[in-house]
C-alpha cells in the first residue's frame, strides 16, 4: 500500500530546497527547473514527467515552484547556480488562459495552485522568469518548454495584447525552446551535454528551436531540407503572409519527414528543427514508469488541496495526441496528430498504483486521454502516413489508412474491470462520437464500435458521458472541421437505443462552442433551436477564446483561412461575443425578450416561436388564456 504523503520520505520527492538535496547527498544541481505550477509528482504534470526524466539520466535535479517574481527574487537565486542549464515552464497551461476567461475578465482561481488560489505565477509565465534569470545568472543556459512556449515558438496573435508577437525566444532571450511532448528532444540533449557537449552546440535536435544572427550558417544536417516563412515583419504588415505563414509551420509539426523551418526576426533568424517521429510503446512507457509519488509535494499540505489535483488523482492516462486537428484545439499542435499508445502493462501497472492508494474507494475517474477513443488507433499502412500532409485524419472524411478498431479499449477495460479493487472504471475524458457512427466511420465490419459504445455504457459512465459536437451549423463546423451534426442525430439514436434496451438512464451531455469564426447569431439561434428540439438545456458550453497556434486563432486575427486565404465572417466584440453566447441559455427569463428581439430583427419568426413563444404561452396566467379565447 502507498503510504500517505506525510509517511513517505522527502527524499521522494524531487528536491524544492538546498535542504531536500542534502537528505539524497546533494550540495549542488545539474538541472533546475523553474514551473508556474505547484509541484505534484505524477505523470500528469509536465515538470514532474522533465524533472523524473532527468533524475533517471543520472543528473542532480532541482525545482523551483511557483517562485516569487514581485520581490527581490530569492526563490530564483535559493538552489544556486545549476551546471548546466535552467529549464522553464509556465506549467500546464498557457498563462494567459490560465488566468484570463474568454471575455478577458481575470480568473479568481487556479487550479494548479495549492488551495485553488490565483495570483501565484505572472501574465507571460515564460517569458518573465526567463528574462529574471538572464539578468541574475547570465552565463547559464536557459532551455524553455511547455505548451506556453510550444504555441509560441513562431509568430502568433496574442489576444490579450491583440497583436501579433514575435517567437517567445525572442522576448523571453532563452537560449533554446523545445515545442511538444520534450521526453525524445530531452533525453537526447542530455545525453550529449553528459558527454560534454556545450550546450550552444544542441543545434540539431529534433523539436529543437533557436536564434541565432542571420549571418551566421544554419547548422548543417543531412536530409533535412530548410523552408522559410515570411519575417516577423512582413507578418506585421500583411496579415495573409502571417495566415500563410501559419499552414506551413502546422504541415511541418505533423509530418513524419517533416523540414527545418526559419523566420526571419530583425537581425536574427529563428531555426525550428522538425520534430521526431511519434513514441513508439516502449518510448511513452518509460515516461510513464518512473518513480513518481503521485502526490502533491508535502509542503503545500497546511495551504490546501490542488484541484487539477483532485481531479486527476485516481485517473489513467492511456495515449497522447489527438487525429481529429480541430481548428480551435491545441491538443494536435502540441502532442501531435498521431496517437502514442502505453502498452497494457504500463497502464495496468498504474491502475494498481492507483487502486493502491490509501484513498482510493474503488472507483476509477478515467481511463482516456486528449479523446478518451482513439487508443492504439494508427495507419494500416504506415508509408502513407509518412507521406501524408493533412492536418487531421478524419476530416472531411475519415482516412481509408486509419485503423478505427475499438477492440484494445474495449479488452482493456474489461481487463480493469476484472480487478477486485476496481468497483467502476468511468470514462471521463470526452468521446469522439464521430468514430463511432457507422454513416461517418464505415469502418466497423466486425462490430467493434458498437460493442465499444455498449460497453462504455453499461459499465464505465458515472451518470454523464461527455461528447463535443460543438455546433449545428455545418457551415461552421466545416471550419473548425468538425463532422455534420446529423451524425450527432445519428450517435444519439444510437447511445438512447442502448441505454433503453439496458434499461441505463444515464445524461448525454453535448459541449458547444460559441463565436466561433464562421459562426453568427442566425446560427447560434439554429443551435439553440435544435438542441431544445432534442431535449437539451446546455450546461457544458463556452464562448471562443483564440489561443495561439490554432486555425480558428489566425482566422480571428487575419480574417481568412490559412489554407485557402479566404474571408471567413468572425464576430470580435465583447458585445457580439456575448450576445452569441446568450442564445445557449433560451430557457433563462431573463434572456427571452432579448432573444425576442434579435429574431424579429433577423426576420426569423420561425425560430422566435421555437424558442420564445412556447416559453411565453406556458407563463401565461389562466385569465389571460381565456380572455384570449373567447376573442378568438
Amino acid at each position: 500500500m502507498i503510504p500517505n504523503s506525510s509517511q513517505k520520505p522527502i527524499s521522494d520527492w524531487l528536491p524544492l530546497s538546498k535542504k531536500e538535496a542534502l537528505k539524497r547527498g546533494w550540495s549542488d544541481f545539474d538541472v533546475i527547473l523553474i514551473s508556474g505550477d505547484a509541484y505534484v509528482d505524477h505523470p500528469a504534470f509536465g515538470t514532474a514527467v522533465i524533472g523524473r526524466i532527468i533524475e533517471d539520466e543520472g543528473l542532480k535535479v532541482g525545482i523551483v515552484a511557483q517562485p516569487n517574481w514581485q520581490d527581490d527574487l530569492r526563490d530564483f537565486k535559493k538552489l544556486g547556480k545549476p551546471r548546466l542549464f535552467f529549464g522553464i515552464t509556465a506549467g500546464c497551461m498557457d498563462s494567459m488562459v490560465n488566468h484570463y476567461t474568454a471575455n478577458k475578465r481575470l480568473r479568481s482561481t487556479d487550479a494548479y495552485t495549492a488551495g485553488g488560489k490565483a495570483g501565484f505565477r505572472p501574465d507571460y509565465a515564460t517569458t518573465v522568469y526567463s528574462n529574471i534569470l538572464k539578468d541574475l545568472f547570465p552565463d547559464v543556459p536557459i532551455l524553455i518548454g511547455g505548451i506556453e512556449a510550444s504555441l509560441r515558438r513562431v509568430t502568433h496573435y496574442d489576444y490579450w495584447k491583440d497583436e501579433l508577437m514575435p517567437s517567445i525566444l525572442f522576448d523571453s532571450r532563452a537560449d533554446a525552446l523545445v515545442y511538444g511532448m520534450g521526453d525524445q528532444p530531452l533525453r537526447d540533449a542530455l545525453r550529449l551535454l553528459k558527454k560534454g557537449v556545450p550546450f550552444e552546440h544542441l543545434k540539431t535536435i529534433k523539436q529543437f528551436a533557436f536564434l541565432q544572427e542571420k549571418s551566421n550558417d544554419l547548422p548543417k544536417v543531412k536530409n533535412w531540407n530548410t523552408i522559410s516563412l515570411a519575417s516577423h515583419e512582413e507578418c506585421l504588415n500583411d496579415k495573409l503572409k502571417y495566415a500563410a505563414n501559419f499552414k506551413v509551420v502546422e504541415v511541418e509539426s505533423n509530418k513524419w519527414q517533416a523540414n527545418r523551418i526559419t523566420q526571419d526576426i530583425g537581425d536574427q533568424v529563428l531555426v525550428i528543427n522538425p520534430p521526431y517521429k511519434t513514441m513508439v510503446e516502449k518510448e511513452i512507457d518509460a515516461s510513464f514508469d518512473l518513480p513518481y509519488t503521485r502526490e502533491p509535494h508535502p509542503k503545500y499540505k497546511k495551504r490546501g488541496n490542488i484541484p487539477a489535483y483532485d481531479m486527476i488523482k485516481f485517473s489513467v492516462n492511456m495515449h497522447r495526441g489527438c487525429f481529429g486537428g480541430c481548428s480551435f484545439c491545441t491538443i494536435s499542435a502540441h502532442q501531435g496528430k498521431f496517437i502514442a499508445s502505453r502498452s497494457e502493462k504500463s497502464i495496468l501497472s498504474e491502475v494498481d498504483k492507483v487502486t493502491a492508494h490509501p484513498d482510493f474507494k474503488g472507483y476509477i475517474s478515467d481511463l482516456g486521454g486528449p479523446s478518451a477513443n482513439m487508443y492504439k488507433m494508427k495507419g494500416k499502412d504506415e508509408a502513407i502516413c509518412e507521406r501524408c500532409v493533412s492536418p487531421s485524419c478524419i476530416h472531411p472524411v475519415i482516412c481509408n489508412n486509419l485503423d478505427t478498431s475499438h477492440k484494445p479499449m474495449t479488452e482493456l477495460y474489461r481487463k480493469v474491470d476484472a480487478l477486485p479493487e476496481v468497483k467502476k472504471a468511468f470514462v471521463g475524458s470526452g468521446i469522439r462520437y464521430d468514430l463511432l457512427v457507422d454513416d461517418f466511420n464505415k469502418n466497423n465490419e466486425d462490430g467493434n464500435h458498437d460493442e465499444y459504445i455498449e460497453q462504455v455504457i453499461t459499465r464505465h459512465v458515472s451518470g454523464r458521458l461527455k461528447v463535443a459536437p460543438e455546433h449545428t451549423s455545418d457551415k461552421t463546423l466545416k471550419v473548425m472541421r468538425k463532422p455534420s451534426f446529423k451524425y450527432f442525430h445519428k450517435f444519439k439514436e444510437k447511445y438512447d437505443k442502448i441505454s433503453a434496451e439496458k434499461g441505463i438512464n444515464q445524461q448525454l451531455v453535448p459541449y458547444f462552442i460559441s463565436s466561433h469564426p464562421g459562426c453568427d447569431e442566425v446560427d447560434m439561434a439554429n443551435l439553440a433551436a435544435e438542441t431544445k428540439d432534442m431535449g437539451f438545456q446546455l450546461e457544458q458550453v463556452q464562448d471562443f477564446t483564440p489561443t495561439p497556434m490554432t486555425v480558428a486563432t489566425v482566422i480571428y486575427y487575419a480574417g481568412v483561412h490559412p489554407y485557402t486565404l479566404k474571408p471567413v465572417e468572425t464576430v470580435k466584440t465583447k458585445e457580439e461575443k456575448q450576445d452569441q453566447n446568450k442564445f445557449f441559455f433560451w430557457y433563462k427569463k431573463e434572456n427571452r425578450s432579448w432573444i425576442k428581439k434579435k429574431l424579429t430583427k433577423a426576420n426569423r419568426p420561425d425560430l422566435l416561436e421555437k424558442l420564445v413563444e412556447p416559453e411565453v404561452k406556458k407563463e401565461m396566467p389562466t385569465w389571460l388564456e381565456n380572455r384570449r379565447k373567447k376573442k378568438r
